[in-house]
């Protein structure tokens, strides 16, 4: 089984928020799970829910702050194999074309 989550760490501040989130998506390279930075969040993909729930506890605890605001999304799809990239893929068959436009 593959569970997939999408997660937004950030401390409640001003300025900006790249060390924080520094600390939160290297906190996931302790845990058995494969993860992708995007400018809105972190896609991860573990084999269960437990070590996704694990690695965001951890990404979650490693942000340093009075207040942190975590957002956690998960897709827990229990009766086939698909990963983000399988979920990608299947987007830009639909398309024709990569689902990303470039300015």
């Amino acid at each position: 089984m593959t569970v997939i989550g999408f997660l937004s760490v950030s401390p409640v501040q001003e300025g900006s928020l790249a060390p924080a989130v520094a600390h939160a998506v290297a906190a996931l390279d302790e845990y058995d799970v494969t993860y992708e930075t995007t400018p809105m969040g972190t896609v991860i993909e573990a084999t269960d829910v437990d070590e996704l729930l694990a690695a965001v506890g951890a990404a979650h605890t490693a942000v340093d702050g009075d207040r942190v605001s975590t957002f956690l999304k998960i897709d827990d799809k229990r009766t086939s194999e698909t990963s983000a990239a399988d979920k990608v893929d299947a987007v830009e068959r639909e398309l024709g074309r990569p689902p990303r436009r470039e300015r």
